[in-house]
C-alpha cells in the first residue's frame, strides 16, 4: 500500500518495548479515549491477534471502539471513515489500512482489521515499523453527517388502467375553465381542466385539456388517455401522454387537443344536445418519495 507523510490527524500511541506485550500476557490492550467529529473512540490493539473471532497468532489486530456509549440514545447510530496507521520510523512516513466505512450501533460499536500486519513483517527491523522494540499506531476518524436525501422509487405492476367518465352539459354557456369532479387514480386524487374557447396558444382555435394532479405529495408518474367522445361514431379525438407529476408539475395536457370548428360541428358528433362526454384512461406507473 501507499505511505503517507502526513501525521494521522486523531490519535497516535507509541508501545515500548513491545516484546513485553506478549511476555505480560497481555491479549489486548484498550488505549485511552480521544475524540473525533463529537464522538468520543478508543483503538483496540491485539498484539497476537484477535482470538474471539477465530484469528491466529500470526497477526496484529487493531480495532476501532467507541467509547461511553452509555450517554448516548439507545437506538444511536454513527457512520464513519476510518484509517489505522503504523508509522515507519527508518522511512518517517505512516503505513496506512484502506479506509473502510462502518456503522456503529448498540450491537456493534467496535471495527477494525483482524489481520492489520503479519507479525513477521512487524517484527523484522529492516521494514522500520518496530524500531528497538518500539512500534507506533496511528488513527483518523471521520464521521458521516446524515445530510443524505432519501428517495423511494416504487414501481406498479398496473394491467388494467383506472378508467373515468364524465359529462360536461350546458358545453356552449362554458365561460372559462370547465374542471372536472376530483377521482383518485394510484392513491393521488386528479382532475380534468378543460378550456372550451382553448388556451394560451390554442385560445380561440382550439379547445385545451390537461390532466391535474391535486397537490402531490410525492412525484407520480402515470400514463394517460383523454378521450373526447363521439356521440355518433367511434373516431373519438384522443389524446395520450406520459408524465412525472410533482408539486412544481402537477398539469400535463394539450393546448391544441381539437380544433373549436371540429367540436361544435354537430354533423362530427362531438356535441348533441349541448353536452360533451370525456372518459379518461390513467395508470399510476411509479411513486418516488
Amino acid at each position: 500500500m501507499e505511505t503517507r507523510d502526513a501525521t494521522p490527524a486523531h490519535f497516535l500511541i507509541k508501545i515500548e518495548p513491545f516484546s513485553l506485550l506478549e511476555k505480560c500476557g497481555i491479549e489486548k490492550y484498550e488505549t485511552k479515549v480521544f475524540a473525533a467529529g463529537e464522538y468520543k473512540w478508543r483503538l483496540i490493539i491485539y498484539p497476537d491477534g484477535d482470538n474471539t473471532v477465530g484469528e491466529d497468532c500470526d497477526y496484529v489486530s487493531v480495532h476501532l471502539a467507541m467509547a461511553d456509549t452509555s450517554s448516548l440514545p439507545a437506538n444511536f447510530e454513527v457512520n464513519v471513515v476510518f484509517n489505522i496507521f503504523l508509522f515507519d520510523q527508518i522511512s518517517d512516513n505512516y503505513l496506512p489500512s484502506l479506509g473502510i466505512t462502518r456503522r456503529f450501533h448498540a450491537m456493534k460499536s467496535e471495527w477494525g482489521f483482524s489481520k492489520f500486519i503479519s507479525k513477521e513483517i512487524l517484527l523484522d527491523p529492516s521494514n522500520g515499523y518496530l524500531v528497538d522494540d518500539k512500534c507506533v499506531f496511528g488513527a483518523e476518524v471521520f464521521v458521516i453527517k446524515r445530510e443524505a436525501v432519501t428517495e423511494c422509487l416504487y414501481l406498479k405492476n398496473v394491467d388494467i388502467p383506472y378508467k373515468h367518465d364524465f359529462k360536461i352539459s350546458n358545453f356552449s354557456k362554458l365561460l372559462g375553465a370547465w374542471e372536472s369532479e376530483k377521482f383518485i387514480a394510484g392513491d393521488q386524487d386528479w382532475k380534468i381542466r378543460l378550456y372550451p374557447k382553448g388556451n394560451g396558444k390554442g385560445a380561440g382555435r382550439y379547445v385545451s385539456i390537461f390532466l391535474h394532479c391535486i397537490e402531490p405529495k410525492n412525484t407520480v408518474k402515470a400514463c394517460f388517455t383523454i378521450r373526447v367522445k363521439n356521440q355518433i361514431s367511434y373516431e373519438h379525438n384522443k389524446g395520450t401522454g406520459t408524465n412525472w407529476f410533482s408539486a412544481s408539475t402537477s398539469t400535463c395536457g394539450w393546448l391544441t387537443f381539437i380544433e373549436l370548428e371540429t367540436i361544435n360541428n354537430p354533423i362530427k358528433g362531438f356535441i348533441v344536445n349541448d353536452s360533451c362526454l370525456l372518459d379518461i384512461e390513467i395508470s399510476v406507473l411509479a411513486i418516488s418519495h
